[in-house]
């Protein structure tokens, strides 16, 4: 293994040598709230008009570097010195504490280096004296940039406050935006360490979520001097619900054993980060024990079936139901055993399918690519399969059959209707994938849950619930087939039924456009307009949010798509009727709209943090709100009202 402290060594040795030849450089200017050098511009910033009555002022120190070039995180790692600020000569400054944000890893000539590139902001966390006083902060600011060589730069940056009441100022958003990036104990990304031992020269340390995944994180360790904690092993879980990481430890000279020493560990995943001090040896006692057992997974179970039994009453799958009992009562008179045959058919038709689904999801979840309810409706090409699907359904239900229909497209159409005299079962198990198809653009009471547990876990658990929803879907057909003399209680065959087939028929036609009109949105051969909303709706944008709360604004974020039909009747039946329409054009409220109609991984990234993986999904923001709220998939006025007015209280 290379001996890290000799490459510290030549580091600090060549950053002596630039610190000599480049004194100059560091720059003795009068103070003033900003500076500029070859490599940076760094500003000092508030978030404060004025001092207010605030026992803490937000600041804030910006560096913006020349491409290629970084600086450093508050433990650089094999090489470099993390900013320093020190505020002798400020007035009513009590204390300053510089706050970081998640850092980056970056490799270089073997050492390992934690920082950052491009631009950084760190919090500045300003107590004064005397608050509600005039403040006068005078900061002087020591930094290291590097790129092939190093070079140390100091600045005087100065800002004073006027005493009054605090507005909020334009580089508001930047800090409460730099804040929200700075590591917590994981409340923000639902993160939590569940181990860590020492084996060896080893330090073992566990995690889990139950919000953003673990696509490809990082562990940062921080203790006693003499402590070197190498490049970490990872080892994430396929779901991204769970991650190891094993790090090689080095010891010098008195170093305390790693068992019995404080820890610092900073788990970073993209611009999300957990901070946690650990004690190897106390870690045990105080550990969250991880919950499982049966029942939990007994209720998520139930949970699914309520949710298939309730899609039945969906608009997407309703037609299907209701043609089947239509064609039942066609062949009224048939022995009790071929309308068993049928719905059973039918049942396992839809469980099929579920499992098919199922087994389509978990294959792309082991291939690292995002998973979610309803996303086949993202591809073109399976939007136009379901639409000719549904076009020869309906013709098949007119009796247009003969029309001609492309056998690529119209194989399980042409299938079912060869099978409709010849082949009953066939049709009827046809029929009962169809009904699984167009439900998965559908989201209703308990799917949500349901689904967004499966697919936050393991494979046998994404079958074992996807089975549930689908022996939910099928309990009508069950019922009937169980008990065929329910379909005595149905009203006689006559007239009616030649009107009702046509009303039927109508309906897949209408499936048909509409998910016509889906496709050539994707296309982008045609764009519906949000005129017609009534609504200022702006694009989704989750670094925005965390501003516009700053700013003590309420934020409704709307993930919908053109093919999620429950969408569609929560913005009709509820969006844009008063008084949620009014509520939502208020000056305090920006509406978010994420459209998920095309794959967006950040809008499912976005839904895998709420742990969901389907739509509708509406979260509301706000000051006594910054975590947000998550509405459920059916909206109501009176739940969206109340979600309002609690992210608009204030938390103080």
């Amino acid at each position: 293994m290379v001996n890290r402290l000799a490459h510290i060594t030549r580091a600090v040795l060549a950053l002596t040598v630039l610190g000599s030849g480049l004194a100059a450089a560091a720059g003795t200017a009068p103070a003033a709230d900003s500076a500029r050098t070859d490599h940076t511009g760094v500003r000092l910033v508030s978030a404060v008009t004025a001092a207010g009555a605030e026992p803490t002022l937000p600041f804030g120190i910006e560096i913006v570097l020349a491409p290629g070039w970084k600086t450093y995180w508050r433990s650089p790692g094999d090489a470099g010195f993390p900013p320093e600020v020190e505020i002798a000569g400020s007035q009513n400054v009590a204390a300053a504490e510089l706050a970081f944000p998640v850092p980056h890893r970056f490799e270089l000539f073997g050492l390992q280096t934690f920082g950052y590139g491009e631009r950084v902001l760190f919090p500045l966390r300003v107590t004064p004296e005397r608050p509600g006083e005039a403040v006068s902060l005078r900061a002087h600011l020591r930094y290291l940039v590097c790129e092939q060589i190093c070079i140390p730069y100091e600045h005087d940056l100065a800002f004073d406050l006027p005493a009054g009441a605090a507005g909020l100022s334009a580089d508001a958003p930047l800090i409460s935006a730099a804040e929200a990036l700075v590591p917590d104990d994981g409340a923000r990304a639902r993160w939590r360490v569940t181990g860590i031992s020492v084996a060896g020269d080893q330090l073992q340390v566990s995690a889990e979520s139950a919000g953003v995944p673990f696509r490809t994180p990082d562990l940062l360790v921080e203790g006693p001097s003499g402590l070197i904690f190498g490049k970490p092993a990872v080892d994430p879980a396929l779901d991204g619900r769970s991650v190891h990481f094993s790090l090689p430890v080095e010891r010098f000279g008195n170093a305390p054993e790693v068992a019995t020493s404080n820890l610092t560990l900073t788990l970073v995943e993209g611009d999300h980060g957990l901070e946690r001090a650990v004690r190897v040896a106390d870690f045990a006692a105080a550990a969250t024990p991880v919950r499982t057992g049966g029942a939990g997974m007994w209720l998520v179970l139930a949970i699914a079936w309520l949710g298939g039994l309730v899609l039945n009453v969906m608009p997407c799958v309703l037609p299907v139901l209701v043609l089947k009992l239509t064609g039942v009562l066609e062949k009224a008179g048939a022995a009790r055993r071929d309308l068993r045959a049928s719905f059973v058919a039918s049942a396992a038709g839809i469980v099929s399918a579920f499992l098919l689904l199922a087994m389509a999801l978990i294959g792309l979840k082991l291939a690292g690519l995002g998973i979610g309810w309803g996303i086949q409706f993202q591809q073109p090409v399976f939007l136009a399969v379901l639409a000719v699907i549904c076009l020869a359904f309906a013709a098949n239900v007119w009796g247009w059959f003969q029309v001609p229909v492309p056998a690529f497209a119209g194989g399980i159409a042409a299938a079912a209707d060869s099978a409709e005299f010849r082949r009953p079962r066939r049709a009827a198990f046809l029929q009962g994938v169809l009904a699984t198809v167009l439900a998965t653009p559908c989201s209703a009471p308990f799917v949500g849950t349901a689904v967004g547990f499966a697919l936050a876990a393991g494979p046998v658990e994404i079958l074992a619930i996807f089975l549930a929803l689908g022996l939910g879907l099928a309990t009508p057909y069950l019922a009937i087939a169980g008990f065929p003399a329910l379909v005595g209680w149905l009203p006689r065959p006559g007239r009616w039924m030649r009107w009702l087939k046509h009303v039927l028929a109508l309906s897949l036609l209408g499936t048909a456009l509409w998910l016509g009109s889906v496709l050539v949105q994707q296309l982008g051969w045609w764009q519906r307009g949000q005129s017609d909303d009534s609504i200022a709706w702006t694009r989704f944008d989750e670094q925005a949010i965390a501003a516009e709360v700053a700013r003590g604004r309420v934020v409704f974020v709307d993930v919908t798509a053109e093919w999620c039909i429950t969408c569609r009747a929560n913005k009709e039946f509820v969006l844009l009727r008063d008084p949620v329409r009014s509520a939502l054009g208020a000056a305090d409220v920006t509406p978010m709209l994420a459209d998920w109609t095309n794959p967006d991984p950040v809008i499912s990234a976005y839904l895998a943090g709420f742990g969901r993986y389907g739509i509708p999904m509406n979260v509301v923001y706000g000051p006594g709100a910054p975590r947000g709220i998550a509405l459920p998939e059916l909206l109501s006025s009176d739940a969206v009202l109340a979600a309002l007015d609690a992210a608009r209280r204030s938390t103080e």
